[in-house]
């Protein structure tokens, strides 16, 4: 069972342990994150892994940034 988190992405928990991928590889969406953290650039990762394209890239970046979204709970006083 593939659930799609994002057009790109895709979670399978027979993939990668169930880590969101870039749907169609193996590639997970923290790997992305960590070469872009690591000063890569989009096209330095397209050329290392010429199966991603850029809105990979981006895809990976937006289910990232939404799953940082979440309310803000105030702690009771």
């Amino acid at each position: 069972m593939t659930k799609t988190a994002h057009s790109r992405i895709a979670i399978d928990p027979t993939v990668c342990g169930g880590r969101p991928v870039v749907a169609g590889t193996r590639v997970r969406v923290s790997d992305v994150l960590d070469m872009l953290a690591g000063g890569a650039s989009e096209d330095e990762i397209v050329s290392d892994f010429p199966y991603l394209a850029t809105a990979d890239i981006r895809a990976a970046l937006a289910f990232a940034a939404h799953q940082m979204d979440h309310p803000i709970v105030a702690a009771a006083e």
